[in-house]
């Protein structure tokens, strides 16, 4: 059975020959928004058969085969250029879900670089009559208090984008700004002049409280979820998310016989059910309790927790390779934690375009 950690030889451009971690699962990416700026250079490396990866930590280069990879979990503020290559991946058998960041900054101008809310909405649709409901998730995140956004002001861009999305997700993850823990987004925020105020528990619960009531009122019924966040807000019907999740992968990929092999995942029929002694009864199918329904005659069940525990203390993922490089994205969001300046994400950007296939994100 292959493992997260498996390593293969490859040949690289240059004819040179390398050893590469092989994924079943990759992330494309927290660390910058690969559709939106780089969805060429990622397809052309996908069909390659590698690229290059820079620990952020150690500057230390290490190579990505993509020979064993099975599903890859996308992550955007503006996911429309993946339209033209989604086809690809059909063809390959390699599957896929989108973490759509769709927020509502506009009128406060933290998100110069993305396109207008109303195209990225449509760009939602779109993608969603591609790939199918459920298979593009729609975030608010972070969710940010300044002295120009309340608590309502949130709940009002909530309420605005969610009667758009109504048909079109399952799901809204959203995380607080956590301002303090961040670093980076602190510095950018208060280089940026953003007067930032942070979340307590107390204006937490009085959000999630909100949001909860104004999903049922609405109809909604979206499956609603935090992002690595500590509180505890089940009480609203908020539960704590797994944005790379191993059950939407079974629901999608169940067919995958490699994948499932990977996530230790029991793929079964439903058996039909038995007439009972009594005619006018009949016992109704055994599922087993936790199991995931794949299909109306098929659910699965999970041998074993994928978490990743490489990941933050409070965050659910499962385990994946994030391909992607910090002070890389171009959107240049005031409370960005990716970049540490726009000056040099701007620089790294330029770099690329003037190679666009290397093996590197920045060339």
């Amino acid at each position: 059975m292959a493992k997260s950690t498996d390593k293969i030889q490859i040949t690289l451009d240059s004819g040179v020959k390398a050893e590469a971690q092989a994924p079943i699962i990759v992330s494309a990416s927290r660390s910058t928004d690969i559709p939106a700026f780089y969805a060429d250079w990622f397809f052309e490396r996908l069909k390659r058969g590698y690229s290059a990866w820079t620990n952020p930590f150690n500057g230390v280069t290490s190579y990505v085969a993509y020979s064993n990879t099975r599903f890859i979990v996308f992550w955007s503020k503006n996911p429309k250029p993946l339209l033209e290559h989604l086809d690809y991946l059909a063809e390959a058998n390699i599957g896929c879900y989108i973490q759509y960041t769709l927020n509502d900054y506009e009128a406060e101008s933290l998100e110069k670089g993305v396109p207008p809310l109303s195209q990225r909405i449509e760009t939602f649709k779109m993608l969603v009559d591609k790939l199918g409901k459920g298979r593009v998730v729609w975030r608010f995140d972070p969710m940010i208090l300044t002295d120009k956004i309340s608590i309502d002001d949130l709940l009002g861009k909530v309420r605005n984008i969610g009667d758009q999305l109504k048909d079109y997700t399952e799901k809204l993850v959203f995380s607080f700004a956590d301002i303090a823990s961040y670093r980076k987004v602190k510095s950018n925020l208060e280089k940026n002049g953003i007067n930032y105020i942070e979340w307590n528990e107390a204006s937490m619960n009085e959000f999630a409280s909100n949001l909860s009531e104004m999903n049922r009122e609405r109809g909604w019924n979206f499956k609603l979820a935090t992002c690595g966040e500590k509180i505890d807000i089940e009480q609203y019907g908020i539960k704590h998310n797994r944005c790379v999740d191993d059950d939407l992968m079974v629901r999608f990929a169940y067919r995958d016989k490699k994948l499932m092999e990977f996530l230790d995942v029991d793929v079964k029929n439903v058996q039909p059910s038995v007439p009972s002694i009594f005619e006018e009864f009949e016992d109704s199918p055994q599922i087993p309790e936790g199991a995931i329904m794949a299909a109306s005659d098929t659910y699965a069940i999970k041998q074993k927790n994928n978490k990743d525990k490489g990941q933050r203390q409070f965050c659910g993922c499962i385990v994946s390779k994030d391909i992607g490089q910090y002070n890389t994205c171009p959107h240049l969001c005031e409370y960005c934690y990716a970049n540490t300046s726009k000056d040099v994400a701007v620089t790294n950007w330029k770099r690329h375009k003037s190679n666009p296939n290397g093996d590197k994100i920045i060339g």
